[in-house]
């Protein structure tokens, strides 16, 4: 757990300016907000006076407080442990962030760096009723953890999750959270874009005032029901900036479920096509109309995309009717499927439009990983290796396509061993020992066994190839 989380780490608390009114001086305008009534902008300030009371009274019960607690060593001076004070001590490291509570048995969802290195967990309720909570799941890749209450038997309130499918640009959102722990706080703003993509997701980006202690917190619609769990900010100082990210309630639903499921840890399926934003030259060079989509730039043999008959060259538009625009954007919406479930994917191939099933399965484990710890007097002792398969490679966070076969370092024993000493880290691929191409964790080990006098090594991390001599 680190010790700055609650100053440093990105937290939400989506708020927006405005609000809409139900006077008779308004415009309307095409779509709905409170229940089904039109969207409305108000055209003066009497059409401002507008309340959101009515939907924070339904969803403010169900947001909650989580603390996170661990005991750490603290580091002694070395003057004093000249005069025998060396006995590392230890003290109680506690973060605190937001939570929402979704379903009635006690499921609470937040962000990972809320719940991270912690040990023990307490949950607050709005009406200050404390609850000890147990980690179901945590997620690093999603910023996603799920806790579960230790109440058996109560019945708790919650916010129903809305996936999110109409949600607009301009929409009025709410968010609740404890930022800087001065306890439950609302605020209201609009959002500002949707499908904000990085490497791992897609967000909803809002203008709310995001500040530290709003991390988990719930962003609910105008309907009571939750859009997002606030995750990040953009911002120089650390505070607000009025550039806030919620992961969508989509991508929440399918975290909780994989949790209450029983599961430990997420199942992503896999895709196995690499693709490329469309820019204009290439929209112009393909005979597109207008740059959007996703191009197909290689296709794993024998994944998912392979077997559907998605091919090199393909641009795809939509999954399951929803557009994409980018690499980002096409691994969210895999992500959202189950294993097994098909998706329809859509998209243009020679320019002609092209339909494919896609089923959902996760990525391949072939070749088998054989894992080795290697040991003796060699720059790889105190290394666990792999052999690399797109599931290996999709625990470690490395492209499959950036390295088809070969071996990777998958941890180092501790910071103390050969390995960690020459400056091995878990992700690197295996490439050459002494002038021997090296394709499977066998081969290193018959290498390294031959007890070279120096050892000269070739490895890849990330795009580069890093070679070294050892004596």
């Amino acid at each position: 757990m680190k010790s700055r989380l609650i100053s440093l780490l990105p937290v939400l608390a989506l708020l927006v300016a405005c609000g809409p009114g139900h006077s008779q001086d308004t415009k309307t305008f095409e779509g709905t907000g409170f229940g089904n009534e039109p969207r409305q902008v108000p055209s003066s300030a009497v059409g401002m006076k507008t309340s959101f009371a009515p939907v924070v009274r339904t969803v403010a019960p169900a947001v909650v407080n989580v603390y996170a607690k661990a005991r750490v060593r603290q580091q002694v001076d070395p003057f004093w442990q000249m005069f025998g004070s060396g006995v590392p001590e230890s003290r109680t490291q506690e973060s605190l962030g937001s939570g929402v509570i979704v379903r009635k048995d006690g499921i609470v969802v937040t962000n990972n760096h809320v719940v991270a290195g912690g040990q023990t967990f307490m949950v607050v309720l709005n009406d200050r009723r404390e609850y000890p909570a147990r980690l179901l799941l945590a997620d690093p890749r999603t910023d996603l953890a799920v806790l579960k209450l230790e109440a058996p038997g109560e019945n708790f309130p919650t916010i129903e999750l809305d996936e999110g499918r109409d949600l607009e640009v301009g929409d009025l959102v709410l968010a609740i959270g404890n930022p800087f722990g001065v306890g439950q706080t609302v605020t209201n703003g609009i959002i500002s874009a949707l499908n904000r993509t990085n490497g791992e997701g897609s967000y909803i980006q809002t203008d709310a005032a995001i500040n530290p202690g709003n991390s988990g917190g719930a962003l609910v619609d105008m309907n009571g029901k939750l859009i997002g769990v606030n995750s990040m900010i953009l911002s120089r100082s650390g505070q607000s900036s009025g550039v806030g990210f919620a992961i969508p309630s989509a991508l929440v639903k399918r975290v909780v479920d994989s949790a209450a499921g029983g599961a430990t840890s997420v199942k992503r399926p896999w895709l196995g096509a690499k693709g490329d934003t469309v820019t204009s030259d290439i929209a112009k060079s393909l005979g597109m109309d207008r740059p959007e989509g996703v191009l197909v730039s290689d296709v794993y043999k024998g994944s998912p995309a392979d077997q559907a008959g998605v091919r090199a060259g393909d641009v795809i538009l939509r999954v399951n009717d929803q557009p994409v625009n980018d690499g980002g954007g096409l691994r969210y919406q895999i992500s959202l499927l189950s294993l097994n479930q098909t998706a329809k994917v859509e998209g243009l191939r020679s320019g002609k439009p092209f339909r494919a099933s896609v089923k959902a399965a996760p990525p391949s484990d072939s070749p088998p990983r054989d894992e080795r710890l290697i040991k003796g007097e060699n720059p790889f002792a105190g290394a666990k290796v792999v052999n690399l398969s797109p599931a290996v490679a999709d625990e470690i966070g490395v492209d499959p396509f950036d390295a088809p076969k070969g071996v990777m370092v998958y941890s180092l024993e501790s910071a103390r061993t050969y390995a960690a000493g020459v400056g091995l880290q878990p992700g690197d691929i295996i490439r050459e020992v002494n002038g021997q191409p090296i394709d499977s964790s066998s081969e290193l080990d018959a290498v390294l066994k031959t007890g070279a006098r120096s050892w000269r090594i070739s490895i890849q991390r990330g795009g580069r190839i890093i070679t070294a001599q050892f004596r």
